[in-house]
């Protein structure tokens, strides 16, 4: 790799090679030369003149790409796709006659981009299930441990740490749903022609329009698809790639919510992703356990939240049958946006593994916050003790007030539940039986039991080998 110039972060630092490989250019022209290939084959099964030796010597070569001749043809000719048409007649020379016989650049490029598209909501979709049944052990661990809950977040009722994690666990079901449902709609362009209007086919087939219907089916029954686009101009609908970078924007958000929580709660030093025995947290400051794994991946969703109006302005400018505007456009925002949703979910692989959490902190930050929580139940049966409703909650209130300033212009403990035994008014209350974290958390360990039960075990199960996914980081 040269040091001297820009080289592409996704790449050398963040996301897997998996995904890195498939958005390669070994793949996607091997795709070309498969998509030639099965051209060729279907024209000649419904009666073009084409041998089995050119089709077999087009076999031959769906591999062996020469990258360096075709760089050179397209210097020549400014033409990807022609550049790579004779690249492959040089070594298939017998078939070159009958290369992209009818195909426009489209056949290969936009029937390319959508396998490899296919291949990339898979693997999102595996990275995804990966970490739901990382989060799913690990609320399932910490199903009953209670703490601080929080809105606008200012400390609130309490629930539990497992439950907690279920909700980052939920967005990310609601994610591999969406992603799941884009990669089953997703259908080929097959062999539309110029404009749309297969107008090559009918050409070639003589004015067949059967032999045109059956030739468009069995290419893509040929890339693995069950249908193909019921209409489309030069190109596929632009809007398949919107409800992508949608589904991938959609997945970035609730990365960086989780992440950003983790972040809130290591500041408070109740949790914190996994820290290494020789990880470095700051340069100046040798004590810092800084979250970096999750500011990493803030930062990736960011990047990937913001592809999708790229995707959108595309779509929306691709005059009547298509513009060529797209094109460099798509190249960057569609793999940049699959390798930076990739790099981010594999960091969330390894911080969900990896969650320390400190329930000593966790109940002290509960057990001061508690007193305030306590103090609906302590009136209920203050009241059933014979006290007064509204002279028992004036009481309370102005207890609460005090208790508060105490807190915050002194920065002392809380000391409500000592001013409230200390009260006449609460004298037959047993207090301190009403200060379990237990009896507050309502129906939070249940509902974690339930939510692995029902919405994580069909996922388990489709997802059986999601427990390997990798979550080695390259930094």
């Amino acid at each position: 790799m040269s040091q001297d110039t820009y080289d592409n972060p996704l790449i050398s630092r963040y996301a897997t090679r998996e995904m890195a490989v498939l958005f390669g250019q070994r793949t996607r022209i091997g795709a070309w030369r498969r998509l030639w290939l099965w051209l060729a084959e279907a024209e000649q099964e419904l009666g073009l003149d084409i041998s089995d030796e050119q089709i077999a010597e087009m076999r031959e070569h769906l591999d062996d790409i020469d990258f360096e001749a075709a760089a050179k043809y397209e210097r020549e000719l400014r033409h990807d796709v022609m550049a790579h048409v004779h690249a492959l007649g040089d070594v298939a020379p017998k078939a070159r006659p009958i290369i992209h016989l009818g195909a426009t650049s489209c056949y290969v490029t936009d029937n390319g981009d959508l396998m490899v598209l296919r291949d990339a909501l898979d693997l999102i979709a595996r990275r995804l299930a990966a970490v739901i049944l990382a989060l799913a052990d690990f609320a399932e661990k910490h199903r009953d441990l209670p703490c601080l809950g929080y809105t606008h977040f200012q400390p609130a009722q309490p629930t539990t740490v497992g439950k907690r994690a279920t909700l980052w666990a939920y967005d990310l079901v609601l994610d591999l749903e969406e992603v799941e449902t884009r990669r089953e709609r997703l259908k080929a362009r097959s062999a539309k022609g110029t404009t749309g209007t297969q107008a090559s086919f009918l050409q070639l087939f003589d004015g067949d329009h059967e032999k045109v219907r059956t030739l468009e089916r069995r290419i893509a029954q040929k890339m693995g698809f069950d249908g193909v686009y019921a209409v489309t101009g030069q190109t596929y609908p632009r809007k398949v790639d919107v409800m992508i970078l949608d589904a991938l924007s959609g997945v970035a958000q609730s990365c960086h919510k989780a992440a950003t929580d983790i972040r809130l709660l290591a500041h408070r030093k109740e949790m914190e992703e996994p820290f290494e025995e020789s990880q470095i947290g700051s340069s100046a400051m040798p004590y810092k356990r800084n979250p970096m794994r999750c500011e990493r991946m803030c930062g990736l969703a960011r990047f990937v939240m913001s592809l999708a109006s790229s995707g959108a302005a595309t779509a929306a400018t691709q005059w009547m049958e298509r513009t060529l505007d797209d094109s460099a456009n798509r190249r960057l925002t569609l793999a940049q946006a699959f390798l930076a949703a990739d790099a981010t979910l594999n960091i969330y692989l390894n911080v969900a593994r990896g969650l320390v959490v400190y329930p000593a902190v966790i109940a002290r930050s509960l057990q001061e916050e508690l007193p305030f929580m306590a103090t609906e139940s302590i009136l209920m049966e203050a009241v059933r003790q014979g006290g007064d409703r509204q002279e028992l909650h004036e009481a309370i209130r102005q207890h609460s007030h005090a208790a508060a300033a105490t807190v915050k212009r002194r920065g002392l403990a809380n000391d409500l539940i000592d001013r409230l035994k200390a009260d006449a008014r609460f004298a037959k209350v047993n207090i301190d039986s009403l200060l379990d974290a237990d009896k507050f958390i309502g129906r939070a360990p249940q509902q974690v039991d339930a939510f692995i039960a029902n919405v994580v075990g069909p996922i388990r199960q489709r997802h059986s080998d999601a427990g390997a996914q990798a979550s080695d980081l390259h930094v």
